[in-house]
């Protein structure tokens, strides 16, 4: 059931690509899957054509990754591009992610469900200030595994104090954002160093390719090691002959492991009933875990709908206030008084925005911690990072973010014409992110 070591072939990682423009993340991501065996002869062809057709004498990888046209004539990534590849080892989801500060907000969609961060930067340029927003991005989605790449070492002579410099910075920076899990990798995306196979030219290198790294990384939560959270999806009432009096609540477990047997707490009603039964795949079992959709039986008839949250062990508290850490992903700012709809797992309720307490500047050198708060008066912008309270017309179950990433979650939602504004997660994002708040 732990998949916490788990690298066997059946295991699966997804992870998120971020770095800024003309980093060179795109030849990366090109990279990995052509020197990995992950792309078809005719996808390979077509990047071919194209790169002749642009005067190339090598095919340009960024090509298989680029897929809309606008990227393809900018040179930029613009929207958050899926790729499925695999190995002998690992399965891979690989979510690669704009670099342009104007596309950030994509990033967050990107790594939202990623268990790693890939975080590019060119060894050139070193830390700037896009890839701190992409790490704080990584830490405020609590993202458990980075990578720095250190990419385009060919261009500085595969210098080690260079890489080892980049390499300190980051780390610090890291740190300070309460990351703690980082590996510094120097590569050349363009030739190919350290990315599926170790570098000739950086024999002072002595961990780990990109490509061993992503297939040996732990992956995954033990789900027993969590309470369980079952948020009720559709409720099932065929009334048939044959099963005249059955009622089952459908959706997926978010987080756990769910037994036959166990006590569970409706909320936000608070009733506790039993699990009499679980049904997978329309087969009774004995248990379920994380994150399998199954249909679940109860010892008594309560009143549970779609939005209900079924939980065993420490419950989270039903409240209508709400405080959370946000990143607002609208053109459309985000102020105080905005009446909106808040979605959390499978309920929707109505909610006012009562105060933006504070924004997070992320430019504020290392040597201060590399965060400051800062009031924010005109509400939040597009790609902008806040801490915000809200008041729900009904109450709803959610439990720290930190906590459980899929419970602690929610969006904010125009009631207007149903856009997406805002994505939350309750609670203070950064360990550092409190004491100084200035001005805009």
């Amino acid at each position: 059931m732990s998949t916490t070591t788990d690298t066997s072939a059946t295991s699966l990682l997804r992870f998120a690509t971020a770095g800024s423009v003309d980093d060179g993340k795109s030849t990366l991501v090109g990279r990995l899957l052509h020197d990995s065996k992950s792309v078809l002869a005719d996808q390979l062809e077509a990047v071919e054509r194209a790169s002749l057709g642009r005067g190339q004498d090598a095919p340009d990888l960024a090509l298989l990754t680029d897929g809309l046209r606008a990227e393809r004539e900018q040179g930029i990534t613009i929207d958050v591009a899926y790729r499925y590849f695999a190995t002998p080892r690992r399965r891979f989801i690989l979510a690669d992610t704009p670099g342009h500060v104007q596309y950030t907000r994509n990033m967050v969609t990107g790594a939202s469900t990623a268990e790693l961060a890939v975080v590019l930067v060119d060894a050139r340029n070193g830390v700037v200030e896009q890839t701190r927003r992409h790490a704080a991005v990584a830490a405020l989605l609590r993202v458990p595994h980075v990578v720095l790449a250190v990419n385009k070492m060919d261009l500085v002579d595969y210098a080690e104090p260079v890489f080892a410099a980049i390499a300190a910075e980051f780390t610090t920076y890291a740190a300070s954002l309460g990351i703690t899990d980082v590996l510094a990798v120097p590569i050349s995306a363009l030739a190919g160093d350290n990315v599926v196979e170790p570098s000739p030219h950086m024999d002072w290198y002595a961990g780990p390719t990109l490509l061993e790294h992503l297939e040996t990384v732990p992956v995954g939560t033990d789900p027993s090691a969590e309470p369980a959270r079952f948020p009720v999806q559709y409720v099932i009432r065929p009334q048939t002959e044959e099963h005249p009096d059955y009622r089952g609540y459908a959706g997926q477990l978010a987080s756990g492991v769910l037994r036959v047997g166990d006590q569970i707490t409706v909320l936000p009603t608070g009733h506790t009933t039993t699990v009499t039964g679980i049904d997978v795949l329309g087969r009774a079992t004995d248990i379920a875990w994380a994150p399998q959709s199954i249909t679940v039986r109860l010892a008594d008839d309560l009143d549970v709908s779609r939005g209900d949250l079924l939980a065993t062990g420490p419950a989270p508290t039903p409240t209508k206030d709400i405080e959370a850490t946000v990143s607002h992903l609208n053109e459309r700012p985000l102020r105080t008084g905005d009446k909106v709809l808040l979605k959390h797992t499978t309920r929707t309720v109505r909610a006012l925005v009562k105060d933006i307490s504070y924004r997070i500047d992320i430019t504020a050198p290392i040597s201060e911690g590399g965060l400051e708060q800062r009031t924010a008066p005109q509400g939040l912008n597009v790609n902008d990072i806040g801490h915000v309270t809200l008041r729900t017309a009904e109450p709803l179950a959610l439990d720290s973010y930190t906590d459980n990433r899929r419970t602690g979650s929610f969006l904010l939602i125009d009631p207007a014409d149903g856009t997406t504004l805002t994505a939350g997660m309750t609670g203070e994002a950064f360990p550092t992110a409190g004491a100084d708040r200035r001005d805009s």
